[in-house]
């Protein structure tokens, strides 16, 4: 069974820098996507940041400030803040979709990581 496990969320002042990392385990062949989306209070749920084999893929509201990045070996996907907004405060999902078998693809969230801009 496929899990995701995010770690890295808090509280920071504006200007400031966070570093999220979501982690798939299980049995995993290879990792077609992965992905970084935010929920605000009262909003729906946005995409943050995308990455797959071909390249990444940002949110207006965070390019240039933000940074995805992924560690194959380690199935695992991270996403670097910067420059950090009191508008960025959000719960911050992963979301995966992974090659899973030869003909079978899995496509799941992980459980949310808090993500707090404030002085």
């Amino acid at each position: 069974q496929v899990q995701l496990v995010e770690s890295g969320g808090g509280l920071v002042q504006p200007g400031g820098s966070l570093r999220l990392s979501c982690a798939a385990s299980g049995r995993i062949f290879s990792i077609n996507a992965m992905g970084w989306y935010r929920q605000a209070p009262g909003k729906q749920r946005e995409l943050v940041a995308t990455i797959t084999s071909s390249g990444t893929n940002y949110a207006d509201s965070v390019k240039g400030r933000f940074t995805i990045s992924r560690d194959n070996a380690k199935n695992t996907v991270y996403l670097q803040m910067n420059s950090l907004k009191p508008e960025d405060t959000a719960v911050y999902y992963c979301n995966a979709d992974l090659k899973v078998g030869i003909t079978t693809t899995w496509n799941g969230w992980g459980q949310g990581t808090q993500v707090t801009v404030s002085s």
